[in-house]
């Protein structure tokens, strides 16, 4: 594979891209060498290449998916080496490789070539090019822009044939960029802005404001986690979690209704910022977008930034929420958004969305800043490596079968979309369709006198609302994984 630099990298000046490339490479060998430890990457400046002399299918499937989840990297090409006699044997080698992908399309062929050689780099385009062009069904040459641009590359007695082009996250490695404290709801917001924060190069921890109990921590931990595992395993970062009920009592009971949740985002950032300093961090992270909700109308935004000089990041500011979404199911944390309890903390029947500083301040002298300090003090902070055990080890009263029992019923938890799509039917069992959305309102109407099975396409959904079941008195729930 060689591995093509982001161009924000390579407009650089010497010494900073040196430093990021160095930095790239050693994120690479991290990363590929959990996979083969015998693989080589060699920093060549303009480039990174990866050799492995392994020719397992699926070594070569985790490469790219290890590539591909890399900041910093922009596209990287797969290239086969092989040996040579002749022209004709580099056209042999070429239609093999890569005949296929110009069937029916314009190509042109391009040769680079170091060593001495009876042929000319032009000699290779050409017969390649010819064969090609007379073998390969409705294949036909094109100088100039065409379809398909075959890469050969020949140094001495090896042929190097490019046979595939990949594309990465781009952006800049980590930890180019200085450390971001991040707060995590579980949701599509947080998840996506944690993910954009990475993919710049900045080291993200995680902070949770609890609101909601066990179970909507072991969700958030899960989203930390994975989005940790995924994108920037290669360096440590922390999980925080702060237990923010006793907050949320203190705004409920003494500060005026519409201007509750203003108040509450105020707190947060507070809060964060003193974990921030903890931690040595400069920068908090938000998933707010202008307009969204109350909170976030730029008067509002205003008002909650005073509150603090920590450095408040917004990636998605301008972004609209079917963007954010789409973008979570491309980096694979929608599903776990979907099924995150939402706990909005405090519930304002009119809040304000032209917040004014002296209100707002005026509110805040009925609070009492003891236990927001309190609050902060009592911060657990884990390191993210650990969240993965620990919240198998809660979800372990979440029993998983394979198999069913006799008079068990199947609660099918998709949405309807995918229930239209891929029904379930189970032989002499009782499947009852109850989307995970309805599950805390619907799921008590159910006899209690039969042992349900909850069922999702990939288990995360059924794992983590079969806890929230078990926190509310129901445990006749398991989950059904065939």
């Amino acid at each position: 594979f060689i591995v093509k630099l982001h161009p924000e990298i390579a407009i650089k000046s010497r010494s900073v891209r040196k430093r990021f490339t160095k930095v790239l490479e050693n994120n690479i060998k991290i990363v590929l060498r959990k996979l083969d430890d015998k693989v080589q990457v060699k920093n060549n400046w303009d480039n990174i290449s990866v050799l492995t002399k392994s020719d397992e299918p699926q070594l070569r499937l985790d490469f790219i998916d290890g590539l591909q989840r890399i900041p910093g990297i922009v596209q990287f090409i797969e290239v086969t080496e092989t040996n040579y006699e002749n022209l004709h044997d580099i056209y042999e080698k070429a239609l093999d490789m890569i005949g296929h992908s110009v069937v029916g399309k314009t190509f042109c062929v391009r040769c680079k070539r170091q060593g001495k050689h009876e042929f000319t780099s032009t000699d290779v385009e050409r017969y390649v090019g010819g064969g090609l062009n007379q073998h390969v069904d409705g294949a036909s040459v094109k100088l100039s822009r065409p379809e398909v641009t075959i890469r050969i590359e020949i140094k001495d007695d090896k042929a190097y044939i490019v046979t595939h082009t990949h594309y990465g996250m781009a952006g800049f490695p980590l930890p180019t960029q200085e450390d971001v404290l991040s707060l995590m709801s579980g949701g599509f917001d947080s998840g996506v802005a944690s993910y954009q924060m990475i993919r710049k190069g900045a080291r993200t921890h995680f902070l949770f404001f609890n609101l909601g109990g066990a179970a909507h921590e072991i969700g958030v931990k899960q989203a930390s986690y994975y989005i940790w595992k995924q994108f920037s395993s290669t360096h440590k970062v922390k999980f925080i979690s702060v237990d923010f009920e006793p907050v949320v009592a203190e705004i409920l009971e003494n500060v005026e209704n519409g201007q509750m949740g203003v108040v509450l985002k105020r707190m947060m950032m507070r809060a964060g910022s003193q974990v921030a300093e903890k931690l040595g961090v400069h920068a908090l992270v938000t998933g707010e977008s202008i307009g969204q909700v109350s909170s976030q109308t730029l008067a509002n935004l205003s008002v909650i930034d005073r509150v603090t000089e920590t450095l408040i990041l917004r990636p998605l500011i301008q972004h609209d929420k079917q963007e954010i979404i789409d973008i979570a199911r491309k980096i694979g944390t929608a599903e776990m958004a979907e099924t995150m309890p939402e706990y909005c903390g405090v519930i304002s029947k009119k809040p304000t969305v032209k917040a004014k500083l002296s209100v707002i301040q005026a509110e805040e002298q009925k609070f009492d800043f003891d236990v927001l300090d309190t609050v902060v003090d009592n911060a657990r902070i884990m390191d993210i490596r650990d969240i993965d055990v620990q919240a198998k080890q809660e979800l372990k009263e979440a029993e998983a079968v394979t198999s069913l029992p006799a008079g068990a019923v199947v609660v099918d938890i998709r949405s309807p979309e995918e229930e239209d799509a891929k029904p379930l039917k189970i032989d002499d069992t009782e499947v009852v369709h109850l989307p995970f959305f309805r599950l805390a309102t619907k799921f008590g109407d159910l006899p209690t006198d039969k042992d349900y099975y909850l069922y999702c396409a990939k288990g995360v959904m059924s794992q983590l609302q079969a806890l929230i079941l078990h926190e509310q008195g129901f445990d006749n729930v398991k989950v059904y994984r065939p």
